[in-house]
């Protein structure tokens, strides 16, 4: 029998992979403080976490030298949710539109005024 030992990466990577996320937090610390107009913020405040995000799962939760089902079970339920609420983000959108469109598009009848020559309307 082999003695095997779980692969441990070189201490090296941490390191690196430690600087890289301070470096990206620091990037996202600039681009709040500086202003950058909303739209683009937003993408890539959203970018710089998603890659943060990444660095953590990847390296520090050691899912690269995890066999390929365990990264399925990471990334697949988070894109099937994702694409699900895109789904439901595009119907509700949808139902919104054609009721604007078709309940909206006259004007709602205002009530006349209760006066002695309308003796329909109550008083």
């Amino acid at each position: 029998m082999s003695n095997e030992h779980a692969q441990q990466p070189d201490i090296g990577i941490y390191f690196k992979v430690w600087g890289l996320l301070f470096v990206l937090a620091g990037t996202s610390y600039c681009i709040a403080y500086f202003g950058v107009g909303q739209p683009l913020k937003a993408i890539l405040l959203l970018a710089l976490a998603l890659g943060q995000a990444g660095l953590i799962v990847a390296v520090l939760m050691h899912l690269v030298w995890e066999r390929v089902i365990v990264a399925y079970l990471m990334f697949v339920p988070p894109m099937l949710l994702a694409s699900f609420l895109a789904i439901c983000f595009t119907d509700g959108s949808y139902t919104n539109r054609t009721r604007e469109s078709n309940y909206l598009a006259a004007p709602l009848p205002s009530a006349a005024p209760a006066t002695a020559a309308n003796p329909a309307v109550p008083h």
